[in-house]
C-alpha cells in the first residue's frame, strides 16, 4: 500500500517510547524491553498503520508485541492509532514495540533467542507477477527465515482478499513443512474461526464484495 509522506512522522518515531530505531542491537535479546519479560512474544509483518496491532496489544495485556513496517509514514501513524487505543483502554503502553525494517532481511534482527511464539500476517502485498513472487511475505524463501526464529508448534496467522496469493501460500506453507490447521475461503461467514480484528484493509474489502481468506499454519519440526 502506497501512502503519502508525513514530514511529522520521524520526528515523532524518533521521540516515540515504544518505536525501536535500531533493531539489530535488540536480536536475540527483545524480551529486555519490555515490563514483563515472561510473556510470549508475538510479531506482525507489516504493520501499516497499526490499526491491528494496536487493538490487539489493548486486548492481551500478558503478551508482548512487535511490528515492523519500511515505511516511516506508515509507522507514524501505526504510533498515533497505538496511542489512541491505549489511552482509550486508560492504560500504559507497556506490551508493544514498532520498528522499521525490510522484512526480506528479518533475521537481522530476530533470532531463535527470542522464542517467537507466534506471527501475524495480514493483507501483505500479493505481487502477482511470476518474477515478483519471491518477493511475498509468505514465499517460502521468507518461510524459510522465520522458521529460523519462529518456535516448534509456533503459528503463523495470515489473511488476505486476493486468491492467487492465498492459494499459493498454502502451497508455500506445505513445501516448507508448516501443519495448515484451519482454513477459511470466506472468513466473515466464520466469527467463530478466530478473534478476529477486522482490519481498515479488510472493511474496505468486504463492503466491496470481496471475501477475505485466512489460514493458520503451525510450524512442524
Amino acid at each position: 500500500m502506497r501512502i503519502r509522506y508525513k514530514a511529522w512522522a520521524r520526528p515523532e518515531l524518533e521521540a516515540s517510547k515504544f518505536y525501536i530505531d535500531n533493531p539489530e542491537e535488540y536480536r536475540g535479546k527483545w524480551n529486555t524491553l519490555f515490563k514483563n519479560k515472561e510473556n510470549q512474544l508475538h510479531l506482525e509483518l507489516g504493520c501499516g498503520k497499526g490499526s491491528f496491532i494496536s487493538q490487539l496489544a489493548v486486548k492481551n495485556r500478558d503478551i508482548n508485541y512487535i511490528a515492523v513496517d519500511l515505511v516511516d509514514a506508515m509507522l507514524g501513524l501505526a504510533k498515533r492509532n497505538i496511542e489512541v487505543a491505549f489511552k482509550e483502554a486508560n492504560r500504559e503502553i507497556d506490551n508493544v514495540y514498532i520498528t522499521r525494517y525490510d522484512i526480506e532481511r528479518i533475521l537481522n534482527i530476530i533470532d531463535k533467542n527470542d522464542l517467537i511464539e507466534r506471527i501475524y500476517i495480514n493483507f501483505c502485498n500479493p505481487w502477482p507477477k511470476g518474477k515478483h513472487r519471491k518477493k511475498r511475505l509468505t514465499h517460502t524463501r521468507q518461510l524459510e527465515k522465520y522458521r529460523e526464529f519462529l518456535q516448534d508448534n509456533g503459528e503463523i496467522f495470515f489473511k488476505t482478499d486476493d486468491d492467487g496469493l492465498f492459494n499459493d501460500s498454502i502451497t508455500y506453507f506445505k513445501q516448507m513443512k508448516f501443519e495448515i490447521e484451519k482454513i477459511t475461503y470466506d472468513l466473515e461467514s466464520e466469527p467463530d474461526f478466530w478473534d478476529n480484528i477486522v482490519t481498515e484493509h479488510e472493511k474496505m474489502f468486504m463492503e466491496q464484495g470481496i471475501k477475505i481468506k485466512a489460514l493458520i499454519a503451525k510450524k512442524m519440526a
